[in-house]
């Protein structure tokens, strides 16, 4: 955990690979997730860094990474997988003493980063269609049909709203998301399909309104080699930025007119999350960043 300046503020080893966590929306804490196909998830108190529960999938579930709170703290819902029929199933939990209660249906297969929309109990779903077994570790059992969308769902579980890629973009599963404070949904993809198709691999998209597909100039573009990691606006809203570990660089886009802006260029960049001043940014070689408003990075450790 780290300060707004970027001291540490405290050091949690994990049982084994994480992926992403999910904070509390009053209290200071929490949620770490561990890597697709991990059965793990600890709830850490973010003042003293402690453990204060540990959450393990149901039999027959894993985690995909990723796990939202409800408005009022009192839920947690989780993305997993059903490892019997393969499908995408959204666990429920209570959080006084972090019990399952509950799960639903994700609306399609491997759903990955689940977002609440701000304000509001509605859940925004990265369903990236690609279907898993723990047993066959991180294999993709149906690249031949797979088929991702990006699902709205109730806190019941109702499908509100789905939207596919294009029949051309079939093999663009999509991963992680972000939702603005307004309901916008900015969506990061990873293509499964030939590196030189290079297809776009970020879309803006609101319930009811479809995807609109954003993309840089061409050489920059291709320099991700169809892989975006994550997606994030920024602490304004103005911006939307997308990061490439393959490429080494961050893209910032205008979150309104899809415009491209700016790159900055960091190692094995993947980890993003809005800021006040612009965007935080993670590294696969332990450096956190944040990219301003004219795309300049500042490294803080």
């Amino acid at each position: 955990g780290f300060a707004a300046g970027g001291d540490l503020s405290f050091w949690q080893p994990l049982p084994g690979r994480g992926h992403a966590a999910a904070a509390h929306p009053d209290r200071p804490e929490a949620v770490a997730f561990a890597r697709r196909p991990g059965t793990f998830a600890l709830v850490i108190d973010c003042v003293s860094g402690e453990t204060r529960a540990t959450l393990e999938s149901p039999a027959g579930r894993h985690f995909y990474g990723h796990g939202a709170f409800s408005l009022d703290g009192t839920r947690l819902y989780t993305s997993e997988n059903n490892t019997e029929t393969l499908e995408g199933v959204i666990g429920i939990w209570e959080t006084r003493g972090y019990r399952r209660i509950g799960e639903f249906a994700s609306g399609g297969i491997g759903p990955h980063e689940i977002k609440r929309r701000p304000g509001s109990d509605i859940l925004v779903v990265a369903n990236g269609g690609i279907a898993t077994h723990p047993e066959s570790g991180r294999a993709k059992l149906n690249l031949p049909t797979m088929r991702a969308n990006l699902s709205h769902l109730s806190a019941e579980g109702a499908v509100l709203d789905r939207v596919e890629l294009p029949e051309a973009m079939r093999l663009n599963s999509i991963r992680h998301i972000d939702v603005r404070a307004d309901g916008l949904v900015a969506a990061a993809m990873q293509w499964q399909g030939d590196e030189l198709a290079a297809p776009p691999l970020l879309a803006l998209a609101r319930a009811g309104e479809g995807l609109r597909l954003v993309h840089a100039p061409e050489p920059i573009h291709r320099r991700q080699r169809g892989y975006v990691g994550s997606t994030a606006f920024s602490g304004d809203g103005a911006q939307v930025g997308i990061t490439s570990p393959r490429g080494d660089l961050m893209l910032v886009f205008d979150a309104e007119t899809e415009a491209y802006e700016s790159f900055s260029r960091l190692r094995d960049v993947s980890g993003i999350a809005p800021d006040a001043r612009g965007l935080m940014v993670t590294t696969g070689t332990g450096q956190v960043g944040l990219a301003g408003v004219d795309g300049a990075m500042t490294h803080h450790m």
